[in-house]
């Protein structure tokens, strides 16, 4: 009994505390008969809470969720939250992912959201976000906080993504997996450990997954990772944690395709080539990670402090060139956090430092082409070339935040906080040639580029909840953060600014033993936001004057008894440039165009989904279906894609102790649709095409 819980209070304490102690349905050791809980959150406010009482839209995956996931990419626990679209072009680790519009110009890669894996930032001090090291097989729970006014999220207007793992201590979490499915899919996994004494626990995480993905050319995936992590109890309200991790990413990225190869997708559900030049693009990454942290309360204090450090290597073609880290990129990251607990509430403040540094990137030609009269038509292979550039970059993010959760009454929680982060970038890049799309060929280039830039970035909120009834809470807030440009985009445009985004927001939530839901309505208008241009196959950025995006969120979930449930979410959204005008090259000249008053592209006015689950002794099924509404393909608002709807996945169990069978069918009735449609400034119309129906039989013994 005494050892019971003691597993009990490491498993409930520190940052992934949350993790088993929130979950929806609590059961064994913790809880003799299943209690309807609220999810628990630390991602909006660095505070453990559960999210009724968070004043902010947040959303919460859980274990509960999570488990009817094939989980080969991050975007299969995100696709059934109202302002949230994820994607993947692959399948694989790459995403498309988009909050409230945020992060809408990023072609590849996550921009504008700050991604966290147990706290540590995954994206780079200038905003961009790889996914190559998650492993995916390993997340024991997601938190989406949306927006601006997120004490964990730097220099990012969209919000912030926390995904916590397995805890070290946990060992319902030991298992091993096999996976086999359609287009070449296999899955295999195994997660060992446990405590080797009265205070410490190993736990050991293996993964492989790879696909084939034979219905489109270009366009396998593999990752193979490795984990080890290590904890020590250290009594007396003292947690320490560490973590190493080693992983290995391919991802074929598979090109876009016009009208006439679309509508061949649609008739044949296959894609056997691109209508783009470059054949070949992709990502190939090694990544090590390193991540320690200690948690000690002393009186009514607690310290939080975490290290980390990561460095990276990866050969990526893409539009023009092909890129790669001659020498291994580093990154290296300290945040020091304290709470304060006091008999109002609780002070969260801390100092942050993140520098990353690139010292010899270099920029190749495409050594196998096909030309006619110079110019480049298609490329035959990802074999670099001759060299084009070479760079050394660094960035160094600096940061400060406080806030306090006070609770002036038994009802209510103010949070009242501020964030304020400096970050600089030095990039020197010598530019021997580049590639031309006027001509679409390789010329000379500029020489010696030089960019500096610093930007100063506040990110104050103000965020107030109060109880209306048992399990009803009112919400308001208001919150304004600034975003980072990109390397890529401050190498494009050096004169770029910040866009500054403020949030204005009210809402409802409701929490009881059989019934949630949270809604909420939002005003965010964007002074100077980045857009992302194509003006004739050149891709540019600028800032626009001024955007406004106005909307409303809802979903919800019921349980009807212990065997049914059902559920649902709905958004609608109005985004609108207030002041933009956008260059347009006509001929050989550029008009400036005003698209004041115009919708922004991709981000359709509705975009809702159902799901029903049900569980029968060792049966369990679930059904989802998610519906995208039709959009404008390009700023100028020209032509609207149609969408896609009710986009249906299925996923079916049976556990016996501790072996389960299950599978997973995604697309369950093989629509063929575009998972993004693009017009560019000359007319032309560009689609990627979505995944058709796909299924993965999976076996899991679970060591207990």
């Amino acid at each position: 009994m005494e050892q019971n819980a003691k597993t009990q209070r490491q498993i409930c304490s520190g940052v992934w505390g949350a993790t088993a102690c929130g979950l929806l349905w609590v059961t064994g050791a913790i809880a003799e008969e299943p209690v309807r809980l609220d999810e628990v959150s630390v991602t909006a406010t660095r505070v453990e809470r559960p999210t009724g009482d968070v004043p902010q839209a947040i959303s919460v995956v859980g274990r509960e969720t999570l488990a009817d996931k094939k989980m080969f990419n991050v975007k299969e626990a995100l696709q059934e939250m109202p302002g949230v679209l994820i994607d993947s072009k692959n399948g694989g680790s790459d995403a498309r992912l988009i909050i409230r519009g945020a992060g809408l110009k990023a072609t590849y890669g996550v921009r504008e959201i700050m991604l966290l894996r147990d706290g540590v930032p995954l994206s780079d001090p200038d905003s961009f976000t790889r996914l190559d090291f998650v492993d995916t097989q390993d997340i024991e729970r997601i938190e989406v906080a949306k927006g601006p006014g997120n004490l964990f999220a730097a220099g990012s207007v969209g919000g912030a993504i926390h995904i916590i793992s397995k805890s070290v201590f946990d060992d319902t979490a030991n298992n091993f997996k096999a996976g086999l499915g359609s287009y070449g899919a296999r899955n295999l996994h195994l997660r060992y450990g446990g405590m080797v004494s009265d205070q410490q626990a190993i736990a050991l995480t293996v993964s492989r997954r790879e696909m084939e993905n034979g219905w489109r050319s270009w366009n396998k995936f593999d990752t193979t990772q490795a984990s080890l992590k290590h904890g020590i109890d250290l009594e007396k309200g003292g947690l320490l944690e560490s973590e190493i991790s080693y992983a290995e990413s391919n991802v074929q990225l598979p090109g876009v395709i016009d009208q006439e190869l679309f509508e061949r997708f649609k008739s044949t559900g296959r894609q056997k080539q691109s209508s783009e030049p470059w054949q070949h693009s992709g990502r190939y990454s090694k990544v090590w990670f390193l991540n320690t942290r200690l948690e000690k309360e002393i009186g009514d204090i607690t310290f939080k402090p975490r290290l980390y450090y990561n460095t990276w290597y990866h050969y990526h073609p893409i539009t023009g060139a092909i890129n790669e880290t001659e020498k291994w990129v580093s990154n290296i990251g300290v945040d020091l956090e304290t709470h304060w607990h006091h008999n109002k509430g609780t002070l969260v403040a801390g100092v942050t430092a993140r520098r990353e540094r690139t010292p010899d990137s270099r920029k190749y030609e495409y050594a196998d082409v096909i030309k006619s009269a110079g110019r480049i038509l298609a490329t035959l292979s990802d074999r670099k070339g001759d060299l084009l550039q070479s760079s050394d970059a660094a960035s160094l993010l600096t940061g400060v935040y406080i806030q306090e959760s006070w609770r002036p009454g038994e009802r209510w929680i103010i949070d009242l906080g501020m964030r304020y982060d400096v970050v600089d970038f030095d990039d020197t890049t010598m530019q021997y040639r580049k590639y031309d799309y006027a001509t679409g060929s390789y010329k000379a280039g500029a020489g010696l580029i030089r960019t500096q830039k610093t930007f100063y970035l506040p990110a104050p909120k103000l965020a107030m909840s109060y109880r209306i009834a048992e399990g009803l809470n009112l919400f308001g807030m208001v919150a304004r953060a600034s975003q980072i440009p990109s390397f890529s985009e401050l190498s494009d445009n050096p004169s770029l600014e910040a866009p500054i985004s403020t949030n204005y927001e009210i809402g409802l939530k409701g929490r009881a033993h059989n019934w949630s839901f949270d809604t909420s309505v939002y005003f965010n208008p964007v002074e100077k936001e980045i857009v992302q241009q194509n003006n004739g196959g050149v891709t540019s950025y600028l800032n626009a004057g001024k955007t406004e995006k106005k909307g409303f969120e809802f979903s919800g979930r019921y349980v009807f008894d212990r065997n049914w449930d059902a559920g649902g979410y709905f958004s609608y959204t109005d985004y609108r440039y207030k002041e933009f005008t956008e260059p347009v090259r006509v001929g050989a000249t550029t008009v400036n165009k005003d698209r004041s008053g115009n919708t922004l592209p991709f981000i359709p006015r509705s975009q809702y989904g159902l799901f029903a689950g049900w569980t029968q002794g060792g049966w369990r099924a679930r059904v989802s279906t998610n519906t995208w509404g039709s959009y404008w393909m390009d700023s100028a608002n020209t032509e609207r894609y149609g969408g896609w709807d009710w986009v249906t996945n299925l996923a079916a169990s049976y556990q016996w102790r501790g072996h389960s069978l299950s599978i997973n069918v995604d697309n369950l009735f093989n629509k063929r649709y575009a998972m993004e449609a693009k017009k560019d400034t000359a007319g032309k119309v560009t689609y990627s095409a979505a995944a058709p129906r796909a299924l993965l039989f999976t076996y899991r013994y679970d060591f207990h």
